[in-house]
């Protein structure tokens, strides 16, 4: 029994190619010639389109979290040399970045002044400070940072006013009992008398 006909307007109906088309062999199939009669059989069940085949990507998701932990980086799954694994300039800009944003932050917050940002903001892109560390162990090294002294300003408004404690009675000390003397005889005399 031929049912190329039923396919080719099957895979009109459902919209995939022939390939995909499935058919239930049977006395109503072989009759149904019009697309109505086909939609029919599509809904009883008889025609239906099988899934499409493709690469599963659960394994690729799977990688992808373990690699986001850290796992799965060691040398042998390594391919590429360290410049491509990550580029040169990814690097630059990953360490250059926060430096920049430490010196602006330190000069608007008046440690430093226009003249030394400028001089240390060419340092950084010199590449001569290793991290932030490093750069402001070297502002402290070379007295270029502004120590800011904390001056005492006298308030003019009243002191607020404490809970004043009563002071607590204390108890008069005892006066120790002063012992009798005792007087002490010279054995010689006795002895004489």
């Amino acid at each position: 029994m031929n049912l190329s006909s039923q396919k080719r307007i099957a895979s009109k109906i459902l919209k995939c190619g022939v390939s995909r088309v499935r058919i239930k062999a049977g006395k109503e199939v072989e009759e149904a010639l019009t697309r109505e009669d086909v939609r029919n059989l599509i809904r009883k069940g008889h025609i239906w389109k099988e899934q499409k085949k493709g690469t599963s990507k659960f394994n690729v998701k799977r990688k992808i979290r373990q690699k986001k932990k850290g796992r799965m980086r060691g040398h042998g799954s390594r391919k590429g040399t360290i410049g491509a694994r990550k580029p040169r300039k990814e690097k630059w800009v990953e360490s250059v970045r926060p430096l920049r944003r430490l010196l602006r932050e330190l000069k608007d917050a008046g440690s430093i002044d226009n003249r030394v940002y400028r001089k240390i903001y060419v340092m950084i892109k010199g590449g001569a400070f290793r991290n932030k560390k490093h750069l402001l162990y070297y502002l402290k090294d070379h007295e270029l940072m502004k120590v800011k002294t904390k001056k005492k300003k006298e308030k003019k408004t009243k002191p607020k006013k404490t809970k004043t404690k009563k002071p607590r009675a204390r108890k008069p000390k005892a006066k120790k009992e002063e012992k009798p003397k005792k007087i002490k005889t010279k054995k010689r005399e006795k002895k004489r008398k």
